[in-house]
């Protein structure tokens, strides 16, 4: 009979950004429990609110089944003696598995006959397994930061206040440092501050909403999104769409309600980016806009309690938000003082990096790869190229980025366009930060998209050079970041620009700084974003697939992704299995080839001759293919070798006694895997 398990952990306000991800690691950790202990189960269920995680499980197994289970040991070959004694190693290891020598049994494996003990496991219990099971997984979930409180040795997010343990509404006995499980939970902190009872998921839904408490985080959601569109048609005005706040705040709060302030117009010449980002990232507050989406001076906030008198609570936020707004028009007025080429000078007092010098002399670095890159790809922007990133870092030494640093860039642009630069160039400003977050918007112009670039190879070039290299987690220079966002760009805007050669260039400008051998960072760094890419791509494709290409070269990203995708799309076909079979046979029998012509007059079989012709006939026909990038016909001209391939294996014995002959033979295959060898290494496949 299948029943249901139900999991609360209360405890004091966790970090918004925490909840998500618990949630995730929850459900994760739970599966990999119930596998392990081989108890069946349904869905899964996980909610989250700032002060509770809870976790049901439908449909759980009462009991595990009974289980064989075997466990390998020593080869027969090491674990009896010539006369056919146990050795200590297999005593040894019958010791270990609790069972005598004699109950050994001998297996045949595919690296020979293994002893193995096996074992019958009598299932238990899951009501004996839980109180077990679910203070180990309160344990393991990962946060960001963790913490001890009193002096318990248990960790969590924040201190643990109380825990609902059920199965099939009967309490799961066990302790999590000083709190003994129960089955009561408790309402919302400040509008129903009692306890009350819990029998299974549905009665705790229906008692949390009494309670004053949305534990659902998709409800909480579709709830804030109501009431912010509510208020902004009584404040006639529309919502700016911002569905990463949206996320922010829904896990800020356990019951959502919404109010609308107002601000002074006067702080509308402050630009809007401004005062968008000083109420997002300050306040949560969403922003207000007309029907052609220009800013109103008005903004609305999420509480998480409902208020006898709401006008005290828009009255607190706007005195906030009043004295936030007033800082930023005091420092853009103040800035306006001064031409933002002026400020170019100060950044030589700008320490970027200790080893690697101020942000003047990382501007000239990256302003010489920048340029490099409009020579390359659009040579007619190389000289804004150059001004938008001279210019580009100028805003750090601004009042208002210091005051509000996420609009770095942003204000850039704002004070280039104020001192009369193109355009285009303060345009490109603001865009080379971009992406600031993985699928982040890239650069529109490729001004924009060539200062970007720069910057970040420089960065991780910079950073290589004097061994601030990511390890494990550790990213604090967001290298990573860096790296997917040149990838990313680079496939965006389509550019065939050799990534050594990139590397090359700002390794060069790096020569004076550089604290390592110059070849170990360029390898080192090739590296790290090989593996980037192979990230980026095998999200999207087959691993084997992007494997296959990328340990022949990635070194052109456009080119890479490009036979990567005909690549994946050639897998598709019926008899793939079957060409890969033959192709990589080819691969694993010449390995690194033979560099030598194949002479026709040292066939000996038909089946020689009839595969160079076959080779021959499409070498051009591939050869042609892959110059015009279209790397799905070559690779389907390839296919054609198939029966003549097979034909050869089957007739032709390729070691011949003969040295000419068979070195003729290797020669020929050589020809053949070299020629799908510029596309993949098709012995990386799996059939």
């Amino acid at each position: 009979m299948a029943k249901d398990l139900f999991l609360e952990i209360g405890c004091e306000e966790v970090p918004a950004g925490f909840v998500p991800k618990a949630m995730a690691d929850m459900e994760a950790l739970m599966k990999r429990e119930l596998e392990t202990a081989r108890i069946e189960y349904g869905e899964i269920v996980t909610l989250g609110t700032p002060r509770r995680l809870v976790l049901a499980v439908k449909g759980m197994a009462e009991r595990q089944p009974d289980a064989e289970l075997t466990a390998m040991g020593p080869a027969k070959s090491a674990a009896y003696d010539a006369d056919g004694n146990p050795t200590k190693a297999a005593q040894g290891f019958a010791r270990g598995q609790g069972v005598d020598v004699a109950d050994l049994k001998v297996v045949m494996t595919p690296k020979g006959e293994y002893l193995a003990a096996v074992k019958s496991e009598v299932g238990r219990d899951t009501a004996e397994l839980l109180p077990e099971m679910l203070p180990r997984l309160i344990g393991a979930i990962p946060f960001k930061k963790s913490m001890r409180w009193a002096d318990f040795d248990v960790r969590f997010a924040r201190p643990i206040h109380w825990i609902v343990a059920l199965f099939d509404g009967v309490v799961v006995p066990f302790s999590f440092g000083n709190i003994e499980s129960g089955s009561a939970s408790r309402g919302h902190r400040f509008m129903a501050n009692t306890t009350f009872p819990v029998r299974d998921l549905a009665s705790y839904l229906e008692e949390c909403e009494r309670h004053f408490v949305i534990p659902d985080p998709e409800k909480r959601k579709a709830i804030i999104r109501q009431e912010i569109e509510r208020v902004a048609r009584q404040a006639k005005g529309n919502v700016l769409a911002d569905e990463a706040l949206l996320e922010q705040v829904a896990f800020l709060v356990e019951y959502p309600s919404a109010v609308h302030g107002t601000f002074s117009p006067d702080f509308l010449v402050v630009p809007r980016e401004v005062l968008i980002t000083s109420m997002r990232e300050h306040q949560r507050y969403f922003s207000l806009v007309d029907d052609q989406g220009k800013l109103l001076p008005g903004f609305i906030t999420i509480n998480n309690t409902l208020t006898e008198d709401p006008s005290v609570v828009v009255k607190g936020n706007e005195r906030v938000l009043r004295a936030r707004l007033s800082d930023a028009r005091f420092f853009f007025d103040e800035d306006h003082k001064v031409k933002l080429e002026s400020r170019v000078e100060s950044l030589k007092s700008v320490v970027y990096q200790a080893k690697l010098g101020t942000s003047y002399e990382k501007m000239e670095r990256f302003r010489e790869l920048a340029r490099g890159l409009a020579g390359r790809h659009n040579p007619a922007v190389a000289d804004k190229a150059a001004r938008a990133a001279t210019l580009c870092k100028a805003d750090l030494v601004s009042g208002m980025v210091g005051e509000f640093p996420e609009v770095q860039g942003i204000m850039g642009r704002e004070y280039a366009l104020y001192d009369g630069e193109d355009a285009a160039v303060a345009n490109a400003i603001a865009e080379h930060y971009l992406p600031t977050q993985a699928g982040g918007e890239l650069p529109a112009s490729d001004i924009g998209a060539f200062v970007s670039l720069a910057d970040k190879v420089d960065t991780i070039c910079g950073c290589f050079s004097v061994g601030l290299i990511p390890t494990g987690s550790a990213d604090p220079y967001a290298l990573r970041r860096s790296a997917l966002g040149i990838i990313n760009i680079i496939l965006e805007k389509q550019y065939r620009e050799p990534l050594s050669g990139l590397v090359r260039a700002s390794l060069d400008l790096l020569a004076a700084k550089a604290t390592r051998p110059v070849e170990d960072v360029y390898r080192d760094v090739l590296e790290f974003f090989r593996g980037r890419f192979v990230n980026l791509m095998a999200d999207r494709y087959p691993s084997d697939v992007v494997d296959a290409v990328v340990s022949v070269s990635f070194d052109d990203l456009v080119e890479a992704a490009a036979k990567i995708e005909a690549l994946a799309g050639f897998r598709k076909r019926a008899d793939f299995g079957a060409l890969a079979v033959a192709f990589k046979r080819v691969c694993n029998i010449v390995k690194d080839g033979v560099d030598t012509p194949v002479d026709a007059a040292l066939f000996q079989e038909d089946a020689e001759g009839g595969l160079f012709q076959a080779q021959q006939a499409v070498k051009g026909k591939v050869e042609g293919a892959v110059e015009r990038a279209d790397y799905l016909s070559a690779l389907t001209e390839i296919a054609t070798l198939k029966p003549a391939v097979d034909l050869f294996f089957d007739k032709v014995m390729v070691m011949a006694e003969d040295e000419r002959v068979r070195q003729n033979r290797l020669a020929l295959l050589t020809s053949i895997a070299r020629l799908f060898g510029r596309l993949a290494d098709f012995a990386r496949l799996s059939a």
